[in-house]
């Protein structure tokens, strides 16, 4: 570490000119190559996946995405009125004109969509819709293609007749979402003035993480043409890549200033602070790149692609702050310090920041160390309060009718629950392959069944689709349409009931497999699966990080109380999404339009990034706390002086990315508010009640034992620190001076 910040220094006008050039590189990567996002929710091995291939071997013109073009009429219109039908029928003409588009019928044909019959409390002539087949999934149709679809249908609205669209295409098209990442900067801007007192120092760590996720984006959006990356994925790595990125350098640029209060020169200090605080950075970042990469093991290649986006934001944010900070710290000198530093160290002369040990910190450690069990029982009591709604989590996802007011598909949802029912706006698609008249008449019995079943308002079907291309070889379809919403806890355990008993008693010993797909059935089999991978990826990644752990500080109890802290925390910020996102506590205050079930794959991705970010701050506490103990070989004294001395730093880092999660709050998608609220919600938790109050408390309270380590297992595992070992560092007075600290 001190060769790369000696090199980063000397060489600073190369190493500012190779960052300089990767971001502009990266830049014209992807404006020559464009970029390929896209969200795909299909598994290889469940029963909604396995509908679409069956589809796809047999009939591929039936095998795509499935939207719903709806349109209602009012005051007094009709819409078997004579000018009404010529505007409907010009809309479907021009619909089935579209590529990719299966042949669309009339909704006045006998062969067409329209349902008149669905609802007989409401009017059978003013609500109507049409259901339109593309061949290609939504996630490899263009979002190009996706708005002009949109853009076909609801340009007919207008008058007395309007128009809609609901479906995966049409939430592509509405393009609500907009980044805040410009609010988080300007909010981690505000924050590092206040701390540092200094422009210079203020703007250092946000001009290397803006430098870092600009070349970052840069390559994501490059590699989204080779590895499939969620449309949001962008996002996301600014979300974490800010606070990460930011946090970072803060703790880099702390230990820089503190060098330079005490009288070193501006290189010695560099040096010091990347040998120091950038060994806690690089160990960090490690942990973070590894909790993010283990979603690899959850076998989801949906989350692949999120996972490698985010560990590439945090890799580049991480090297940024090794590498282009202290060249840019090289270039800035003194003006890193604020005037007030400047003026006590020219009136009083180099000082060793915290040797007084005044201030908040050092007197909340003194109170924690005085009150160890009253600081732990109170701040405990608050995360378990926090932890409670957790218990209730439900994974699935927020259908249409939570989408903002205004859109097309918030429209369309309010339409078809108005005419027809909630249900029909996430209808059931039954695939089986029939290529006997007894196949066939074994899917009838099964349309039979279904219309019987609670919770089923209409059966439509089955329609028989031979294959144009395989002679003799046909599918039978059955559309059924729930009376629950999509997000609706009752249509998942429809689902789970057709596949379990109606279906498989109404088949009966013919032979016939029928498959339950669609949009609905592909979101629950997400969550399904998920769900029961989700325990087995929690596991590794807490093994790993106690593995690690262990070895870095040669304790056993160091590394197992972090995995339980770990696990409180993300547990409040689960909490609080529950509490917020599926209560509807609070929910308005931040723009939700109704609750919904949590997102399947947030809970994964939350895991990972806050498992991550919480152990940075238990390897800035702890290193700090290690490096007194090896110093007084007193743990209650070593506890105590790490706390005082790191106290301040953590919680205005953490500061930072509550900001910066925070300003995602007030982006357009659900996810991404989900998002922000638990990172935000989890690093508030951590930061406040498990490293300031539970974890020094419980240090206290175990005392030696914190540090206890078998020596043969000592002497057989490899040397891996995060302490630095002790360097000859020359002040600016010219007297040599020994330091080996970690803090930052």
């Amino acid at each position: 570490m001190r060769t790369v910040a000696e090199w980063c220094v000397r060489h600073r006008r190369l190493v500012v000119l190779f960052w300089f050039v990767a971001l502009i590189g990266s830049i014209g990567l992807v404006s020559g190559t464009g970029t390929a996002y896209s969200n795909s929710f299909s598994f290889p091995s469940t029963e909604s996946a396995n509908a679409v291939k069956l589809l796809q071997s047999v009939t591929p013109r039936q095998s795509g995405d499935r939207e719903q073009v709806v349109f209602a009429t009012s005051g007094g219109a009709r819409l078997d009125d004579p000018g009404i039908g010529l505007r409907i029928n010009e809309m479907v003409k021009q619909i089935d004109a579209l590529p990719n588009v299966s042949p669309v019928a009339s909704p006045y044909d006998a062969s067409g969509n329209l349902i008149s019959d669905a609802d007989v409390n409401h009017p059978q002539d003013t609500v109507g819709f049409i259901n339109v087949t593309f061949d290609e999934q939504a996630q490899y149709i263009s979002s190009t293609e996706a708005r002009l679809f949109v853009q076909t249908a609801v340009t007919h609205s207008g008058g007395a007749l309007r128009v809609a669209v609901t479906g995966q295409l049409a939430e592509f098209a509405n393009n609500q979402s907009f980044s805040s990442s410009g609010l988080g900067v300007l909010l981690a801007l505000i924050v590092l003035l206040l701390v540092f007192g200094s422009v210079f120092a203020a703007l250092l760590p946000i001009v290397s993480a803006l430098f870092a996720l600009g070349t970052a984006i840069g390559i994501i959006g490059a590699l989204s043409h080779v590895l499939k990356m969620a449309q949001f994925a962008p996002e996301l790595v600014l979300l974490i890549g800010l606070g990460v990125g930011v946090d970072y350098a803060l703790f880099i640029v702390t230990r820089h200033r503190q060098g330079l209060v005490a009288g070193r020169d501006t290189e010695s200090s560099i040096v010091n602070a990347i040998n120091t605080s950038g060994r806690a950075v690089l160990f960090a970042g490690i942990i973070v790149c590894i909790a993010l990469l283990g979603m690899f093991a959850l076998g989801v290649s949906f989350l692949y692609g999120l996972a490698v986006a985010a560990a590439i934001g945090v890799l580049f944010t991480m090297v940024a702050a090794l590498t282009l900070l202290p060249a840019l710290l090289g270039f800035i000198g003194p003006k890193v310090m604020s005037r007030r530093q400047k003026r006590n160290l020219a009136e009083n002369g180099p000082r060793i920041v915290g040797a007084d040990n005044k201030g908040f910190w050092p007197g909340w450690a003194g109170l924690v160390q005085k009150r160890s069990v009253v600081s732990a029982g109170g701040a405990l009591v608050v995360v378990v309060v926090l932890v409670l709604p957790f218990f209730s989590l439900r994974l699935g996802s927020a259908d249409q009718g939570t989408d903002p007011a205004g859109t097309t598909t918030r429209q369309a949802f309010d339409m078809l629950a108005k005419g027809f029912g909630p249900g029909f706006s996430g209808p059931l698609l039954l695939v089986a392959e029939t290529d006997t008249p007894a196949a066939q008449e074994v899917m009838r019995t099964v349309g039979t069944d279904i219309t019987a079943q609670p919770g089923v308002q209409k059966v439509i079907g089955p329609t028989v689709v031979p294959s144009p291309t395989r002679r003799g070889v046909a599918v039978s379809l059955l559309t059924v349409y729930p009376t629950t919403s999509p997000q609706d806890a009752a249509t998942t355990d429809l689902v789970d009931h057709l596949r379990s008993v109606t279906i498989p008693r109404a088949v009966g010993a013919s032979g016939v497999s029928v498959l339950v797909g669609g949009t609905t059935a592909t979101f629950i089999d997400f969550a399904h699966v998920l769900s029961a991978k989700l325990p087995l990826f929690i596991g590794l990644v807490v093994v790993l990080a106690f593995l690690l752990l262990a070895v870095v500080f040669r304790s056993f109890v160091i590394p197992l109380t972090a995995a339980v802290m770990n696990l409180l925390s993300i547990g409040a910020a689960f909490g609080i999404v529950v509490a917020v996102f599926q209560w509807g506590d609070a929910g308005s205050l931040i723009g939700l339009n109704g609750t919904s079930p949590v997102e399947a794959f947030l809970p994964v991705m939350l895991f990972a990034i806050l498992f991550g970010l919480s152990m940075d701050y238990q390897v800035f506490l702890v290193s700090r706390m290690h490096e007194e103990y090896i110093k007084s070989g007193d743990n209650r004294t070593a506890v105590r002086n790490g706390l005082a001395a790191t106290g301040k730093t953590i919680t205005a880092a953490a500061l930072i990315m509550i900001l910066v999660f925070g300003s995602f709050i007030l982006g357009g998608e659900r996810v991404i508010k989900e998002f922000g609220i638990g990172l935000a919600g989890g690093i508030f938790v951590d930061a406040v009640f498990i490293r300031m109050a539970i974890v020094p408390s419980v240090m206290m309270l175990l005392g030696r034992s914190n540090w206890w380590f078998p020596p043969r297992l000592d002497r057989a595992l490899p040397k891996l620190s995060v302490d630095a070992e002790d360097v000859a560092v020359k002040p600016a007075g010219g007297q040599t001076e020994l330091v080996g600290s970690t803090a930052p």
